[in-house]
C-alpha cells in the first residue's frame, strides 16, 4: 500500500466507524444531551475527565461550553478536570495518579452535576475512581467508551448513560468521541437556545 492509499484508508475506516456508530448510538446520545440540558437548566455544571487524547476531548467539550459552539450564546458552566497541572501533579505526587480526578470531584462536584467520563478502553483507573466519586456526590455520569465498555460498563448505575463506540481501535474511537461531543454541544445549544441550522 503506498502512502496515498494508506491515508485514504484512514479516512475510509473513520467513516465506517462513524456510520456504524450512527446506527447504534443516536438514542443514547440524545438521552445524554437531555441529561446535560436538565443539569444546566437546574443551574448545575458539567465536569469532564479523561487521559491523553481523552483529556483533550474533555478540555474540548469544556471549551465549547464556556465559550461557544456554533452560535452566539451565554457561557455555560463546565470544568475539565484534566487541565490544572498544579492540582494534577500535586495529587499524583502526594497521593496517587488514580486519584487526580476523584479528589477534584470531591471538592467541586455537587448533587445534580454531570460527569462526562471519557475512556477509549473503559478501564482507565483514574476515570473509574472519578465515577465512584461522582456517584458518592449524587452526580449523573455520562461515559464515552469503546471496545466492550471495559470496567466502566459494570460501574455505571441506573441513571447513568454509556455511549460506547463500536470499534476496538483507539484512534477510531477517539475520532468518533469528538463527533459525539459535537453532537452533545449542538443538542445543548438547540434545546437551550432554539438554534436551527
Amino acid at each position: 500500500m503506498d502512502i496515498i492509499e494508506r491515508i485514504k484508508n484512514h479516512f475510509h475506516l473513520s467513516i465506517e466507524t462513524k456510520m456504524a456508530a450512527a446506527e447504534c448510538l443516536p438514542e443514547s446520545i440524545a438521552e445524554a444531551g437531555e441529561r446535560m440540558v436538565q443539569c444546566l437548566l437546574e443551574e448545575h455544571k458539567i465536569l469532564s475527565c479523561g487521559n491523553g487524547g481523552s483529556a483533550g476531548d474533555a478540555q474540548h467539550f469544556s471549551a465549547e461550553m464556556l465559550n461557544r459552539f456554533e452560535i452566539e450564546r451565554p457561557s455555560l458552566p463546565a470544568i475539565a478536570l484534566s487541565t490544572d497541572t498544579s492540582t494534577i501533579t500535586s495529587i499524583a505526587n502526594d497521593y496517587s495518579y488514580k486519584e487526580i480526578f476523584s479528589k477534584q470531584i470531591n471538592a467541586l462536584g455537587q448533587a445534580g452535576d454531570v460527569l462526562l467520563a471519557i475512556s477509549t478502553s473503559g478501564n482507565s483507573e483514574n476515570v473509574l475512581h472519578a465515577i465512584e466519586a461522582a456517584h458518592q456526590r449524587g452526580m449523573v455520569v455520562i461515559a464515552l467508551t469503546g471496545r466492550d465498555g471495559g470496567k466502566i460498563a459494570d460501574l455505571l448505575e441506573l441513571d447513568d448513560i454509556e455511549i460506547r463506540v463500536p470499534s476496538p481501535i483507539t484512534s477510531r474511537i477517539q475520532e468518533t468521541h469528538l463527533l459525539i461531543i459535537h453532537c452533545l454541544c449542538d443538542l445543548i445549544d438547540f434545546r437551550l437556545f432554539g438554534h436551527e441550522e
